[in-house]
């Protein structure tokens, strides 16, 4: 009988997430994932998601762009809450033009930076976040 109640609350708690339209999706599942503009372009794909264990959330997207065929890739920490996620078409979006992108604070694959450092995360946040 305990778990009959158990499951049911589960449910009812499934259901009325999905009607608020929260959404929980594995790291796995959005690494790769596309990132658009809001002009359509594709501005890279995500490579990796950078959580904050003290605070218990995403904190950055790693973006890899301007690469080819994942060489020479650049990598720019995106702030989680700049991206907005595209259900209808399984990708992110970010409000930045692709040259102004180009010119954003990013690193490479053997050289990244201390994303804990509090001027170095206001610099980037303030970059992406107006």
């Amino acid at each position: 009988m305990k778990n009959s109640t158990a499951q049911s609350q589960t449910t009812h708690s499934a259901a009325k997430d999905k009607q608020a339209g929260t959404a929980l999706l594995s790291a796995g599942t959005i690494t790769g994932d596309d990132v658009c503009n809001l002009q359509n372009e594709t501005l890279g794909k995500i490579q990796d998601v950078m959580l904050d264990v003290a605070d218990g959330r995403i904190r950055y997207a790693v973006l890899a762009s301007g690469g080819f065929l994942g060489m020479g890739d650049r990598l720019f920490a995106i702030p989680w809450k700049a991206l907005k996620l595209d259900r209808e078409h399984k990708r992110f979006t970010l409000d930045i033009a692709a040259e102004r992108l180009k010119k954003a604070p990013g690193f490479d694959k053997n050289q990244w930076p201390d994303m804990a450092d509090s001027s170095w995360n206001s610099a980037v946040e303030s970059y992406y976040i107006r």
